[in-house]
């Protein structure tokens, strides 16, 4: 499609990823890998060219081979095109690829964006995430939330095990879809606020269960239920390794025995579980506003090595 003297298109298939990349952003070592594995298609990488030089570019990114869209994880605009119109060129770009892509009345995937740990201290930076996050809001999308994103390193002390608390396996889907339930009573978690604006507690329990943990492939006996000396549970720790790296991917401490600090031990016993199996990292991430889990975590000896920037539509 051809905008006075720009051509909106999607990449015509792996020949074109150079071409796609010629835009900077930490993802563009991954997009060759994910085209191959089914997580990105051509028809979903669209791009603005003025001639042969992109001026805007967008991708979205699915959990599995062969699924609809799940996140908007790439936009990005050419800094060199003058204020506004390249604000101007990534809401045309974006309209453009949604109409192509998106089924009518459906609600637009999540958009997120890496950014480094202290953005707004960077003057271009700054510009840049701003640029983008007006592309979002003029398509309708808003702020939901900003997350810390932390990494584990080889190296770093582990604490002991805990003394007053007991960990075994994960008994099966019902027991631990009960479990989260449970936690989602006063949570911290920007994301599951939002599940909950639009279906109950164990809905969303279920949707998570389904849509993600099921579908890691590392092994299951992993998962660690907590418990107390009387024999109640806790909470869980759900560490796992992703399409990309290990990670704790779930951490959640009962509401009846929040205050307690126990989501250091649970974090303790996950990162234990992934450190014994030799890995480079461990990736975890948790909302800014979750000031209990951040601090865990920069117990455990976690550092933050990047922040995330989520959007939605309503």
């Amino acid at each position: 499609m051809t905008q006075n003297d720009l051509t909106m298109r999607p990449i015509t298939g792996r020949e074109e990823i150079e071409l796609f990349c010629r835009l900077p952003y930490v993802l563009n070592e991954e997009m060759a890998h994910d085209l191959d594995s089914g997580r990105r298609r051509p028809e979903w990488m669209w791009m603005a060219l003025r001639g042969d030089r992109p001026v805007a570019r967008l991708a979205w990114w699915a959990r599995r081979e062969n699924d609809p869209p799940f996140m908007l994880d790439t936009l990005d605009l050419d800094d060199a095109t003058l204020e506004p119109e390249r604000v101007d060129i990534g809401v045309r770009l974006l309209g453009t690829a949604m109409a192509a892509i998106l089924p009518v009345g459906v609600r637009p995937p999540e958009y997120s964006r890496f950014l480094p740990p202290r953005w707004r201290d960077e003057g271009a930076t700054r510009r840049m995430v701003e640029d983008r996050m007006a592309v979002l809001e003029r398509s309708g999308a808003r702020l939901l939330v900003e997350r810390l994103r932390l990494e584990w390193r080889p190296g770093t002390p582990i604490p002991e095990p805990s003394r007053r608390l007991s960990f075994r396996p994960v008994g099966d889907r019902e027991e631990l879809v009960e479990l989260m339930t449970l936690v989602l009573e006063g949570t911290l978690d920007a994301h599951s606020h939002a599940d909950l604006a639009r279906m109950t507690p164990a809905q969303a329990a279920v949707a998570q269960y389904d849509e993600e943990l099921a579908a890691y492939q590392s092994p299951r006996d992993w998962w660690r239920i907590a418990m107390s000396a009387d024999g109640d549970p806790v909470g869980f720790v759900i560490p796992a390794r992703n399409s990309y790296n290990p990670i704790i991917a779930y951490l959640g401490v009962l509401p009846r025995h929040r205050g307690n600090g126990y989501a250091g031990d649970l974090l303790a016993e996950g990162t234990r579980i992934l450190a014994e199996q030799g890995v480079p990292r461990i990736r975890a991430a948790t909302d800014v506003g979750n000031i209990p889990m951040a601090e865990a975590f920069h117990r455990a000896g976690y550092v933050i090595f990047q922040r995330e920037i989520n959007m939605a539509w309503g």
